[in-house]
């Protein structure tokens, strides 16, 4: 598995959960009720992207560490 930067953007999260829902050990919902990473190496590369595009608002970017290359969105 790469290492991936995980990065939520709060300007745009809306709080739904989904992300929770396919990756419950790398988000968690913050004291703002907005997603946010608390670990990304939680859960596998698959997971992570599929909670990634299930983001009603596309607010999660996440990127390989080693190439550089934006894996979504």
């Amino acid at each position: 598995m790469a290492k991936l930067r995980i990065s939520v953007d709060h300007d745009i999260c809306v709080g739904n959960r989904m992300c929770e829902t396919f990756a419950s050990k790398v988000f968690v919902i913050n004291e703002n009720g907005q997603s946010e990473v608390a670990d990304p190496e939680g859960d596998t590369e698959e997971n992570i992207l599929e909670a990634a595009e299930n983001c009603p608002v596309s607010a999660i970017t996440v990127v390989d560490e080693e190439t550089g290359e934006t894996l979504f969105p």
